[in-house]
């Protein structure tokens, strides 16, 4: 039975949160998730820095480490230090990598094209994020991608919808790719790293009264 999406609610996930005044910020205005970037970034942040943003955060905010290719030590420390309760991983993890952690997994892939496809039913993860490819950057382009691949992704399992989503756009992207959940960093931000409070409301004001008339 194909069940319509005005019958579930849209996850928001506001990623790329450096600072606790950004934090409140995105809860305040009705994110479900917030992702904190531990790899090589504009917007990377230290195990002490998550740890306390998240100290400042009600309970039932989900939070997510993100990591790109990074040791399997590593990402279990920051676990124990910031109690992380999902985590992403946004490189060349495979699968038998992704099924070392007991946190649900969200495993992000870049596209380029269709063929992303074939390498989603390898993974068996929580969720799959699909993000623009763009040579050299493992994300925050800035760009979007053919939302009708992500669309034909859910066939798969849950997607989580990224890549160049604004305030602006993300209405027509939730229309056409009907995700489980969106996902958005540089898109709400001032400057890398430091989010505007106005944007980060109108997207997620955009996403969710938008979600609500959708159905497959």
């Amino acid at each position: 039975m194909n069940i319509g999406r005005a019958y579930f609610k849209l996850i928001v996930k506001i990623c790329g949160i450096t600072n606790i005044r950004d934090a409140r910020v995105a809860v305040e205005s009705g994110a479900d998730m917030l992702g904190f970037i531990f790899s090589p970034s504009p917007r990377q942040v230290n195990a002490e820095r998550v740890k306390k943003i998240i100290s400042d955060l009600p309970p039932e905010i989900v939070t997510v480490g993100v990591f790109v290719n990074s040791d399997r030590d590593f990402v279990l420390s920051a676990i124990n230090d910031c109690k992380l309760e999902k985590l992403q991983f946004h490189g060349n993890e495979s699968p038998e990598y992704c099924q070392e952690f007991r946190q649900g997994v969200i495993k992000a892939f870049r596209v380029k094209d269709k063929r992303v496809l074939s390498y989603l039913p390898k993974y068996r993860v929580e969720a799959y994020l699909l993000d623009t490819y763009f040579p050299g950057q493992a994300g925050g382009t800035g760009r979007t991608f053919n939302w009708s691949i992500a669309k034909e992704a859910q066939k798969y399992g849950k997607i989580i919808l990224s890549g160049g989503l604004t305030p602006e756009n993300v209405e027509e992207a939730i229309k056409e790719a009907n995700p489980y959940a969106v996902d958005v960093s540089s898109g709400v931000e001032s400057r890398p790293g430091i989010k505007d409070a106005g944007k980060i409301a109108a997207f997620i004001l955009a996403a969710k009264s938008n979600s609500s008339k959708t159905s497959s």
